[in-house]
């Protein structure tokens, strides 16, 4: 087969590119090595940033979000059960954020798509990265596949085969690994809060949450090594009755768990994102911890700036933007890795903390309830840097 670009990974960012490129009448092919029940299962971020809600909007897709979705102009912090309203939109002077599931993102490019998306291919392997044209062999089906193209975009995700494609020698990786997890269930059940609360409690973090206004999702801070087992869904929903405060606590309806799981933390940036004619978006590049919702945004951000170099490519024959891109892109991922690290330390609890180290937290908490310009800072950084 020939395309112009071959994509590797279905998930947002390459549905989300793949989706742009054809509508801006630019061949390409997505692979993906898992199924699409697979890929459709995966429970994800469900916080998105203006700017990613505009993307969504620009590649067609926006419909359903905005039916279902919540926009919401705020949320919670609080400490050790009191809490206090961060007013983003208010703040900020621009729209807050939409709460709408990344699963049902990823359902809704699928079932947009008009290209060729290709599930549970086999042997995935990039060749040539560093000549005009490169090419990607696979197996579907059980039968080998060559793709030849003129760029491939990395889009598989942080265990994905595309980073591990470039040369050791040609790429660097900056990592911070966190000594906790976070103990996530979704349940069937209103929230019992119409905001989002991040709760720094001294038993831990905790994150009250949602994917609709009947489905709820909800996250305790754990040790890593916790075994499932010792989360019985009603000691869940003590500690996190316990964590979010006596407001919450009285709001909070309790149902059966249809997902639970425990997912680390991590830092992550692996640099730079171009390597000859592979380029690297999304997951495939860098994680960010959760805290901040900032993992899709920061994908969502590289397939606006990737895409945005392409058209300047095969529309004016200019590669000044590709060239540019890991520079642009990088630029945004560093500042929304210091938001979700610095957002990370002042509502955990670390596992070798001291009590100064409590006691600063509690301070910048406090700073943050009667500052101004503190909450201006927040609110900018959540809602989500402007892209340049």
């Amino acid at each position: 087969m020939h395309t112009q670009v071959a994509i590797i990974g279905a998930g947002p960012a390459g549905l989300l590119l793949g989706q742009l490129l054809d509508r801006a009448g630019i061949d390409n092919i997505v692979l993906e090595q898992r199924s699409e029940s697979y890929v459709l299962s995966r429970i994800r971020a469900g916080v998105l940033e203006h700017t990613t809600v505009g993307l969504l909007e620009r590649a067609g897709v926006a419909a359903r979000m905005h039916a279902e979705g919540l926009a919401h102009d705020g949320f919670c912090l609080a400490l050790d059960g009191e809490s206090f309203r961060i007013d983003l939109a208010g703040l900020s002077g621009r729209a807050g954020v939409m709460v709408y599931g990344q699963t049902e993102v990823t359902r809704d490019l699928i079932q947009a798509r008009q290209g060729k998306l290709f599930f549970e291919v086999a042997e995935v392997a990039l060749h040539d990265l560093t000549e005009r044209r490169p090419y990607v062999t696979c197996r579907k089906n059980g039968e080998p596949l060559r793709i030849d193209c003129e760029f491939i975009a990395g889009c598989d995700g942080f265990h994905g085969i595309s980073r591990p494609s470039i040369p050791e020698a040609a790429r660097r990786s900056y990592e911070r690994v966190y000594p906790f997890g976070w103990l996530g269930i979704l349940a069937e059940v209103p929230p019992c809060h119409e905001e989002l609360i991040y709760a720094n409690h001294e038993r831990g973090f905790a994150l009250a949450s949602m994917r609709s206004r009947t489905r709820s999702r909800y996250y305790l801070q754990c040790a890593l090594d916790e075994p499932l087992a010792n989360w019985p869904d009603e000691r869940i929903w003590d500690e996190l009755a316990l964590r979010l405060g006596e407001h919450a606590a009285r709001a909070l309806i309790r149902g059966p768990a249809i997902e639970k799981s425990i997912a680390p933390l991590r830092s992550f940036v692996s640099e730079p994102l171009r390597y000859g004619q592979l380029f690297l978006a999304g997951d495939a590049a860098h994680i960010v911890p959760p805290t901040g919702a900032k993992g899709l945004n920061l994908a969502a951000s590289d397939i606006h700036y990737l895409f945005e170099a392409l058209l300047a490519y095969f529309r004016e024959g200019s590669a000044s933007a590709l060239e540019g891109y890991s520079a642009r892109a990088l630029a945004r991922v560093w500042k929304a890795e210091r938001f979700s690290w610095w957002f990370t330390g002042l509502t955990h609890r670390f596992p070798n903390a001291e009590p100064f180290d409590r006691k600063m937290q509690v301070a910048e908490l406090e700073y943050i309830r009667h500052s101004h310009a503190a909450q201006v800072t927040l609110a900018e950084n959540y809602i989500g840097l402007p892209l340049e």
